[in-house]
């Protein structure tokens, strides 16, 4: 050994808490990316995490045939892994951009880096008896302590670092890069004498190789993403932003009279359509003005709604006083003040000398606003995607609604979107079952001219009897949708959340 024997030890668990921190991100990345293009985090999470941890146990037998051959072992598996989970973020993306899915994609790739993560354990434990025989019960200890300690650090340095300053691509390759030097320099350096010159060089040059794929890959990214982002959304990409919260995405044209040309104006949110430019105002109006007529309205709560078109028509009826907005991403707000297509359609309504708008959590600032006396609401606007296709399901949950019920006055109006009553009628049905579990009567209404349903709910009293004591504009002429009696559902809970992807 170049080293005395507890320097190596030192510097070997000192590889395994690099390697360990390096492929808790590979495992974290997948999750995000995959939520972000997929859905359903709870589904995503699971199927990396069942894969990679079978895919371990697989690559823990596999490694027991290296064990002859544990230093050269090692160095190859750690670059093919610094390869892999590195380059797994790109994989991904690129899967959904041009084959259209990412669920195949996302079960290869967790179990290719599963086995190579496995296959470590077994080959370190090796090695690290090498240096200095001890009882096998101490050195699993001593490795298991450094690779549980270095996910730690993994696990804190994705979301607060990597994520933040580098993003999901460059983020993934600069650790693969981390990765295979850390296994690079352990086996070059201190295991040398173990490995024949032929293969020292040979496992050199593949480490440079993946190193310089890595880096590589990098300097790469922008580009990448930008024939990706053209790949999914079109040729007619306008403005793509990433912000702390989510990927913002612009196409089409600003104005109705571009929209020809250059294509309908559209916002996507993480891959989601948030927004259509022909359909914008026809929304907007189903969602607030039922709400809005049916009594006071001059302090009004606007949930979510950071394009600003609820506010819009919030702002377009007299008596309002005051509005508040509470969105959790400034990006959302930012963007809408400054691009000329969604400041037309919002038509500045952001920056209303009326408007108060708060960066916050919705959950949380109204359980926090609930512990003072803030004066309540007449109106509640919450402007949020569809059920079935929301992002935080917490915002749809019977808890959520009884903290807005709280913060309603006694003749206030809470109205909230119900998706699509002819694709998805079970959510519709879900939002009403969990809008009267919290204690609120409910009106369904869909408008004239579109297939989505909305919900206006009340506090209990003579001023909820009945889907008229709004002022008569609920869909006129139409029932409540869809046809026929509300099904008898289960609400959903923060515990127990019904709204699947």
């Amino acid at each position: 050994m170049p080293v005395p024997a507890g320097l190596g030890r030192a510097y070997v668990l000192a590889s395994v808490f690099v390697c360990a921190a390096c492929g808790l991100v590979y495992e974290l990345e997948l999750v995000a990316m995959a939520t972000a293009l997929v859905g359903d985090s709870v589904t995503q999470a699971s199927v990396v995490l069942s894969v990679m941890v079978f895919a371990m146990g697989v690559g823990s037998l596999v490694a027991k045939r290296l064990r002859c051959h544990a230093a050269a072992g090692f160095g190859y598996v750690e670059a093919l892994l610094a390869l892999v989970g590195g380059g797994s973020g790109i994989a991904l993306y690129a899967s959904f951009a041009w084959l259209g899915q990412a669920t195949v994609a996302l079960v290869v790739i967790s179990f290719a880096i599963g086995v190579l993560i496995g296959a470590e354990m077994p080959l370190l434990m090796t090695l690290i008896q090498r240096i200095r025989e001890q009882d096998a019960g101490g050195a699993v200890a001593d490795l298991f302590a450094a690779d549980y300690v270095g996910a730690l650090v993994g696990g804190l340095t994705f979301p607060f670092l990597l994520l933040p300053f580098f993003g999901q691509l460059t983020g993934g390759l600069l650790t693969g890069a981390v990765n295979v030097l850390a296994g690079g320099l352990v086996v070059q350096w201190l295991f040398r004498h173990d490995l024949p010159a032929r293969t020292r060089r040979r496992l050199l040059a593949a480490n440079g190789c993946v190193l310089l794929l890595l880096v590589g890959g990098s300097l790469c990214v922008e580009p990448f993403e930008r024939a990706a982002r053209h790949a999914v959304y079109g040729g007619d990409v306008r403005v793509a932003v990433r912000t702390h919260e989510q990927e913002l995405v612009l196409t089409g044209g600003t104005t109705p009279e571009q929209w020809r040309k250059a294509g309908e104006l559209r916002l996507f949110q993480d891959g989601r359509l948030a927004l259509r430019g022909r359909e914008a105002h026809r929304s907007g109006r189903a969602l607030v003005r039922p709400a809005m007529t049916g009594g006071p309205h001059g302090r009004v709560l606007v949930v979510g709604g950071g394009d600003g078109l609820a506010l819009r028509e919030v702002l377009r009826r007299p008596g309002v006083d005051s509005v508040t907005v509470v969105v959790p991403d400034p990006g959302v707000v930012r963007l809408a003040r400054r691009d000329p297509g969604l400041r037309g359609l919002n038509g500045g309504a952001l920056d209303d000398p009326r408007v108060r708008i708060e960066h916050a959590d919705a959950f949380r600032w109204l359980r926090e606003r609930a512990r003072g006396d803030a004066p309540p609401f007449d109106v509640i606007i919450a402007a949020l995607p569809d059920p079935a296709s929301a992002a935080d399901p917490k915002l749809y949950s019977q808890e959520f609604y009884g903290l807005a019920a709280r913060a309603l006055a006694d003749d206030g109006r809470l109205s909230v979107p119900g998706g699509r009553t002819a694709a998805r009628p079970r959510a519709f049905w879900t939002v009403e079952a969990t809008l009267r579990a919290a204690g609120l009567r409910t009106c369904p209404h869909t408008p004239a001219d579109g297939g989505r349903g909305y919900l206006v709910a009340r506090l209990p009293g003579p001023a909820a009897e009945g889907c008229d004591a709004g002022g008569g504009r609920f869909a006129p002429g139409r029932p409540p949708v869809p046809r026929g009696p509300a099904p008898d559902l289960p609400p959903s809970t923060l515990m127990h959340p019904r709204y699947p992807d």
